[in-house]
């Protein structure tokens, strides 16, 4: 009863908070100043083509065009070269989508000029399961990325059916050979899946379960549910009523059926060994969004490229960057920012973040920090403040509530660009 409580209480705050974090400001477009620091930052790259559009995700993406495509891939690879020019410098890549595999060989082009005017040391890229072809991964190999992330969200096929999946990428079982045949070609292995699905139940996810243990794949990454306002309308059509009453249930599963094998990257992402993770907002303080609908977060603002593509690909053809919008974090939201992502990876390195705030980090944030330790969500010890299993649940939900946020953002802006 009380947890129920204070989870409710938990998802409200987060939901008033990230609404108004993520209220951009009216005025001329910004400006991203030339860099001249050594700071490590992520390159993200978006590409938001897909073959088919999968009734339950918010992610900024259209129909796959060859001709569009192929055109979106150059304006990518001129907004890269844009940032050079700025004095920018980047150590890892993320790239997402949509489907960033829908164009292999333009992909290649793209990574290999990043690897060459970069010092990049890591490279994780998005795919789906029928992307997961001998040339594919021959590709991506030569092109040095060291993680591959398929999108398989559950291997029963009732539920890939309601999905729109099942016969665009076959069975659980077809799912799980294509799994089982990549595994060891690439350094991490990640399959993306989803539990809170409506109406799904306990022995459903403990069958995802079983099939993931039996593969033994390097990382699995358990998202909940997290659809837009738009988007959880129309899986009510589809799925069924979206909400969150069995949630916490259903992830007492996951973390009791795998963290036998697996070690915590995050509060939903587990993994054999270390490797980098979807969220790369945890391992990487600044990031640079690129490619259309891209969203990046630098020197506390936090911008976003429009979600026009032909405005975007026209733009870069003029050499202009195709920002849309942003928001200046003040020093307050820059350590709430920090307090959440760092925490996520369910552990916090006080110090270090009183130092990067010269002191002030708790002493600003001390009512956040008291309501949690109050809540039982972590304890100390030396010298990370570490989440208690109650606690890695709450961050579940906050950043649930986070990305909720990010996904009603994208939905105003790709209808403000005519995007159905």
């Amino acid at each position: 009863m009380i947890k129920n409580i204070i989870s409710r209480i938990v998802a409200r705050k987060a939901q008033q908070e990230f609404s108004r974090a993520l209220r951009f400001e009216d005025g001329a477009p910004p400006e991203l100043p030339s860099c001249c620091d050594e700071k490590p930052r992520l390159l993200y790259l978006h590409i938001p083509f897909c073959e088919e559009l999968c009734p339950y995700c918010s992610f900024h993406r259209v129909i796959f065009d060859e001709s569009s495509a192929k055109k979106y891939f150059a304006a990518l690879r001129r907004e890269i070269g844009l940032y050079r020019e700025k004095g920018y410098k980047f150590s890892g890549i993320y790239v997402g989508g949509g489907t960033p595999t829908v164009m292999i060989d333009e992909l290649a082009e793209t990574l290999n000029l990043a690897r060459d005017i970069f010092s990049i040391k890591e490279i994780s890229v998005e795919t789906n399961p029928d992307h997961l072809t001998a040339k594919n991964i021959e590709t991506l190999q030569r092109c040095h990325v060291n993680r591959l992330s398929v999108g398989v969200q559950t291997f029963n096929d009732e539920l890939l059916k309601k999905m729109g999946r099942l016969e665009k990428y076959g069975s659980g079982e077809v799912i799980a050979e294509k799994l089982k045949d990549t595994q060891g070609a690439l350094g991490t292995l990640n399959a993306d899946m989803i539990f809170n699905l409506p109406a799904q139940t306990s022995e459903e996810l403990n069958a995802d379960l079983d099939v993931l243990l039996d593969l033994k794949v390097d990382q699995i990454t358990f998202y909940p549910l997290m659809v837009s306002s738009i988007t959880r309308e129309l899986m009510s059509q589809t799925m069924g009523v979206v909400d969150f009453k069995n949630e916490y249930n259903l992830y007492k599963i996951i973390t009791r059926r795998l963290e036998t094998d697996y070690n915590y990257s995050s509060a939903w992402c587990f993994s054999r060994r270390e490797a980098p993770i979807d969220e790369y907002v945890v391992d990487y303080d600044e990031y640079a969004g690129l490619g259309s609908g891209a969203i990046g977060y630098m020197n506390g603002v936090c911008y976003a490229n429009t979600f026009d593509i032909k405005k975007y690909m026209k733009l870069l053809e003029d050499e202009k960057l195709p920002l849309m919008a942003a928001r200046r974090f003040d020093l307050p939201d820059r350590m709430r920012y920090d307090f959440m992502m760092k925490f996520f990876s369910t552990k916090l390195d006080l110090a270090t973040l009183e130092e990067k705030y010269e002191g002030r980090f708790a002493k600003t944030l001390w009512k956040e920090m008291g309501a949690f330790q109050f809540a039982r969500a972590f304890r100390y010890f030396s010298p990370y403040l570490s989440l208690t299993p109650w606690g890695r649940y709450l961050w579940v939900i906050m950043m649930r509530e986070f990305f909720i946020a990010v996904n009603n953002f994208r939905d105003y802006c790709r209808k403000e660009a005519g995007i159905e």
